[in-house]
């Protein structure tokens, strides 16, 4: 199947993640990313975050974490990662607990140098215990064109 603007408004299974300390310290850690506001309670305190806060691409160990995703009626397989965005409205922290949803926002195609190029544009919501939104995750995945067979 080739994308199209039907795709546009599925959503996956609403999900709960509850930020701890150590998945923002673990995370801060692969990234490799020693800043204190990520580890070091004491000076994320005096911060004017007044805590400890998760790195700006941690919602990505959000979505990987949950298994939770759409199940689109496409071949895997000619899926690639195309880019990741963060758009936030507060800081992650530490005791948040995060109603998660995918949803796809956008189906769109380009033309590239070696033919047009599909798009799938899926955004997840971070909201918190009040319905507030914290961030958007948003995933552009390309779409790869099937590969022509030659006899």
């Amino acid at each position: 199947m080739e994308l199209d603007q039907r795709l546009i408004g599925l959503t996956g299974p609403h999900y709960v993640f509850e930020v701890e300390k150590r998945h923002i310290r673990q995370f801060a850690e692969a990234i490799g990313d020693p800043n204190p506001l990520y580890v070091d309670e004491a000076f994320a305190k005096s911060s004017i975050y007044g805590g400890i806060i998760a790195p700006p691409s941690f919602p990505v160990a959000i979505g990987a974490d949950s298994g939770q995703g759409i199940n689109l009626p496409l071949d895997y397989s000619r899926m690639l990662h195309g880019e990741q965005e963060f758009i936030y409205q507060r800081p992650i922290r530490s005791g948040d607990r995060l109603h998660c949803q995918m949803k796809v926002t956008n189906v769109y195609e380009k033309e590239g140098k070696n033919g047009p190029m599909q798009f799938l544009v899926m955004d997840t919501e971070m909201k918190d215990e009040n319905g507030e939104l914290v961030v958007i995750s948003r995933t552009n995945i390309i779409y790869r064109a099937l590969a022509n067979s030659k006899a």
